[in-house]
């Protein structure tokens, strides 16, 4: 069980939440994992669970996307998932510390990098544009890796506290791309995989690693999954040959 008690309210929350947000990539009867897994990651993952499925009929995998900082509360909180897949190594050390993760299931799957973008016909060009830009879109720092992130290079830049109150915040990367598609902002900073997925939006510039926590996505089964050995198999299949070239394609940055 995990730490801490949950009343049954609680409980039913969590699951409707889930349900809410997640997807699956199976129909079969046969045994089912549960992956929560950070926003950013859905196209190329369930990609890579179709696959896995394909390989292997007699097991389902059932995603759950959303911010690293919402699922994690989820996992901590008891919610029923086999595998967890961050943005956030603090988010994930924060499982890691409660005992939640097997300790010898922890590895670090993919990496990414953070960027500018713009509506088409947008007329921002770089951060230093961004002091007089109007609004301007991120995740929920506390939540969303992706912000947190963004946060610290506009930080560094000495443009967060300038820009602080137009700021709009967003729960998952997502919602970023989302605002800055449907032109509700000026701007927004996302992840290059979230970008290269719209015919909408422009990048316009590359925030250098040195500004920020470098992004990675850490991987790792939950100790007391009732499906652990094949949630273990299917991590494995992530780091597979076959796995890592869909993620290239999506523009993630192999481990």
């Amino acid at each position: 069980m995990k730490k801490g008690a949950l009343t049954w309210v609680g409980m039913i929350g969590i699951f409707l939440m889930m349900a809410g947000c997640g997807s699956s990539a199976t129909g079969n009867s046969g045994e089912t994992i549960t992956i929560s897994a950070a926003a950013s990651l859905s196209e190329a993952m369930e990609e890579v669970g179709t696959l896995y499925e394909e390989a292997h009929p007699d097991v389902g995998l059932s995603f759950n996307f959303g911010g690293s900082g919402s699922l994690q509360q989820q996992v901590s909180q008891g919610a029923p998932v086999d595998l967890f897949v961050s943005a956030s190594d603090e988010k994930f050390q924060t499982l890691v510390d409660e005992g939640t993760i097997d300790p010898s299931s922890n590895t670090v799957l993919l990496g990414n990098s953070l960027v500018l973008i713009i509506p088409e016909d947008g007329k921002v060009s770089s951060p230093a544009d961004l002091k007089e830009a109007g609004k301007v879109a991120i995740g929920t720092p506390s939540a969303v890796p992706a912000g947190m992130y963004a946060k610290e290079a506009l930080g560094v830049l000495d443009i967060f506290t300038e820009i602080e109150e137009d700021i709009v915040y967003a729960k998952d990367v997502r919602q970023v791309l989302s605002y800055v598609e449907t032109g509700n902002v000026e701007a927004g900073i996302v992840y290059r995989t979230d970008a290269l997925l719209s015919d909408k939006v422009e990048i316009v510039h590359e925030f250098p690693q040195s500004l920020h926590t470098p992004v990675r996505y850490p991987a790792g089964v939950i100790a007391d999954s009732p499906n652990h050995e094949t949630a273990v198999e299917f991590q494995e299949f992530l780091h597979s040959e076959t796995a890592q070239k869909v993620f290239e394609e999506y523009g993630f940055i192999i481990q």
